[in-house]
């Protein structure tokens, strides 16, 4: 308990308010915050954290109290995001000075709000390098403005001893700043230093410590041309000198990646600023208390394998002390991703890392501060001057998505890919941290212990489970296996539910859902959908007209499978054949297979019309990760392209029809006269959106509707999406798309969640 001694009382009458402040007010510095509001107006009485709000007590003059109660939320600390001050008279009791007091727990969860994990903020900076301060080069300084939070809490209320920071005792200087609220570390759950905090070390593959500073040693072995495996706020990453080729060509070796981008970690904005092409909101999202990886344009300076056929980098500045001194200390910048094996869960634990990492990494640099949470590191990209959320992790989740309207306790599974769920009560979707594609038992592992988390630290226990219709999915075998009401969600509706809850629209739209895969009600492929929909029901206007998907998911492993599909529909299999010349003897079978129309899946996947396009302008005739190909095409496209291909727009029996047979004979004409594959690129990605928009309007012609949401992993492609958008909003369309969620498969759990809630309550 922590008081302050008021001063003389104002003449004016003293008056009493119980008051409430509700929203993301724990782990802020919420509570010195309302210590120093009632200071300076001669305010007594007490604060305490309860549950997830934070409750006062305060006496006073009425009009103190007044500019009390609306300073709660005018001046709120920054981290804080107050959604409500209410309050009620009460009889005063005579405090003689305002106190802070210990948390209480309350039951109930929808009240319950965590701030993420925060980047080392500039003060704890100047800190961490000032020789004269007791924690000089201590690598995990924090204060109630930066460091670690979700990845710590095991129980609320947000207080030490519910945390993983509860086995290290403060020494008395740590002690004294945490009981000072006039402190900026006063209540500062993680508060460390040197002498009574978590302590570093630099491991070989057998645990043995290497001698020297930990840092200083991690450094010169990076420096040299070694990985280091570093545990960071979530998990841990694996390090490497991103300017030198032959080490990040080792490492994708290593680690079973031969092409996903890996993300480059750089020491400060101006180092930024040299190896990257920035704007203006590129550098206010890399150097936001998220720090979040930021894809930005590259000058060509790092190794060719960081992000192989890619114009953008994953940029990064350091998010915690431990990062700030290891990039510094090395002298470069540093290769900084997941710690894992190819697509296994990252790892979190130090036996575990060195067992799983083993003949990746060369060193381990460990703490003794146990992770609670696992969390990869937030993607973002800036679209329209703002945050776009590519993967949802560390620093992004978990905050709350607000709802429209009050949902029974619930929880969405998600899909397969890009695994992530929804546990929603009230007016609030907790959207989880993105787990990983969840195809295997390790997987689910990850996924179960993330869930059992978010239960107990938020209160939540679901009435009922949304899931996809596909039955063979893991998250859908886990869901039906609860014991509770389960509704099937179909997942496109799905995805255009997510960005209507996001967005908080009632009443129906025009849903464009473009991706890879979804199960359709009739068991086929979809991936190219037109929906008239709201959040109850969904109807299916407008496709992709389907062709072929000739060995299923070998479709998807070899793209140029998808060109032969596509040029057998639209009549150019000669021609295609002879652009794609190595796999004239394979193709044979394969068009045996397609001709005969016997066990051969039919898809109207955008996604795969993509694949099918990148084969043929000869990006890639493989993918070794969701979205390869198509994000090559975009990347080879020239962004100058000013003509479109032909296109059909039919009504058909199942609606508007997209037919792409003329874009496909158009393209391969193009490529057989001898034109550059950027140019045929640039070209089919504004034919799609031209396509597209004609669907759009064609569907509004036969509804009146005027708002369109987009969603599914297509519109990841800021080519196609800044134009579609532009061209819609041209012709008098309002345009929806997720931002703070995943437009991708990481975000259909929301929509699971607001499709089962309007189907169970009618």
């Amino acid at each position: 308990m922590t008081s302050k001694t008021r001063p003389q009382r104002p003449a004016e009458a003293a008056a009493a308010r119980l008051i409430e402040v509700r929203g993301v007010v724990q782990g802020v510095g919420f509570r010195p915050f309302v210590w120093r509001l009632a200071d300076r107006g001669h305010i007594t009485g007490r604060v305490r954290n309860r549950g997830g709000v934070v409750e006062i007590l305060a006496e006073g003059a009425p009009t103190e109290l007044d500019a009390f109660c609306h300073a709660l939320h005018d001046e709120a600390p920054t981290l804080a995001h107050v959604e409500g001050v209410r309050w009620q008279d009460v009889e005063p009791t005579g405090f003689a000075s305002f106190q802070v007091e210990e948390s209480v727990e309350r039951g109930g969860g929808a009240e319950r709000l965590i701030p993420p994990d925060i980047a080392t903020c500039d003060a704890c900076l100047a800190e961490l390098f000032d020789p004269d301060d007791r924690r000089y080069r201590y690598p995990f300084i924090n204060c109630t403005d930066c460091g670690p939070r979700f990845t710590i809490i095991e129980f609320l209320p947000y207080d030490r001893e519910r945390t993983s920071m509860r086995r290290f005792p403060l020494c008395d200087d740590c002690a004294r700043e945490y009981r000072d609220p006039a402190d900026r570390r006063f209540h500062a759950e993680p508060v460390a230093c040197p002498a009574c905090g978590p302590t570093l070390e630099l491991v070989d593959d057998r645990g043995k410590p290497i001698e020297g500073d930990p840092i200083v040693e991690a450094a010169k072995l990076l420096r040299a041309g070694g990985v280091v495996a570093l545990k960071g706020l979530g998990g841990f990453h694996l390090a490497c000198d991103a300017t030198n080729e032959e080490v990040v060509a080792d490492l994708r070796v290593r680690k079973r990646r031969p092409d996903k981008p890996f993300a480059v970690m750089v020491a400060t904005p101006e180092e930024a600023r040299e190896r990257f092409d920035l704007s203006v909101d590129d550098e206010a999202a890399l150097a936001s208390p998220r720090a979040p990886i930021v894809l930005v344009k590259d000058r060509g300076t790092l190794a060719r394998s960081i992000a192989p056929g890619h114009r953008r980098q994953g940029a990064m500045l350091p998010s915690t002390p431990l990062h700030h001194l290891l990039v510094r200390e090395a002298g470069l910048p540093l290769v900084m991703t997941s710690g894992n094996r190819g697509e296994e869960p990252i790892c979190i634990d130090n036996d575990e890392a060195r067992e799983r990492l083993s003949g990746i990494a060369d060193a381990y640099l460990v703490h003794d501060r146990e992770i609670v949470a696992r969390y990869d590191d937030s993607v973002v990209r800036v679209w329209r001057g703002g945050f776009v959320v590519m993967r949802r992790a560390r620093s992004c989740a978990p905050a709350p998505i607000e709802l429209s309207h009050e949902c029974l306790p619930t929880l969405g599974v998600g899909a397969e890919l890009h695994g992530a769920f929804c546990l929603a009560s009230g007016s609030r979707g907790y959207l989880s941290q993105h787990i990983g594609d969840l195809d295997s038992e390790e997987a689910m592992g990850s996924f179960r212990a993330a869930l059992d988390r978010y239960r107990q630290v938020f209160g939540i226990q679901p009435e009922i489970v949304a899931h996809d219709l596909h039955s063979d999915f893991l998250s859908t075998r886990f869901a039906q296996g609860l014991g509770l009401p389960t509704v099937a969600v179909q997942h496109h509706h799905a995805h255009i539910a997510s960005a209507m809850a996001e967005h908080g629209l009632d009443g129906r739209v025009i849903g464009v859902a473009f991706d890879g895969f979804g199960l359709g009600p009739d068991g086929a492929a979809w991936g190219g959908e037109f929906l008239v929909c709201d959040a109850a029901s969904a109807e299916r206007v407008g496709h992709l007209r389907s062709v072929a998907l000739p060995g299923g998911d070998a479709a998807v492993r070899h793209p140029w499978r998808m060109a032969l599909a596509h040029a057998e529909d639209a009549g150019v299999v000669d021609d295609v054949l002879s652009l794609m010349p190595a796999h004239e003897e394979e193709a044979e079978v394969v068009l045996q297979q397609i001709r005969s129309g016997v066990d051969v899946p039919t898809t109207s996947s955008v996604g795969r019309l993509f694949d099918a396009m990148a084969a043929l302008v000869g990006v890639t005739d493989v993918s070794t990760y969701e979205g390869h190909p198509a994000i090559l095409l975009e990347q080879a496209a020239s962004g100058g392209a000013t003509r479109e291909y032909g296109f059909e727009v039919v009504a058909g029996n199942g609606g508007v029809i997209l037919d792409p047979r003329p874009i496909v004979v158009a393209v391969v004409k193009d490529l057989l006269r001898g034109r550059p594959a950027g140019d045929v690129a640039g070209r089919f990605h504004r034919t799609v959106a031209a396509a597209t928009l004609e669907v759009c309007r064609a569907v509004r012609g036969l509804t009146g509707l005027g708002r369109v949401c987009l969603s599914g992993g297509v519109f990841n492609n800021d080519l196609l999406t800044s134009d579609l958008v532009a061209r819609l909003e041209t012709v008098g369309f309002e345009v929806y798309l997720p931002r703070q969620t995943p437009v991708g498969d990481g975000g259909i759990a929301l929509g699971q969640v607001l499709v089962a809630n309007a189907t169970v309550g009618g």
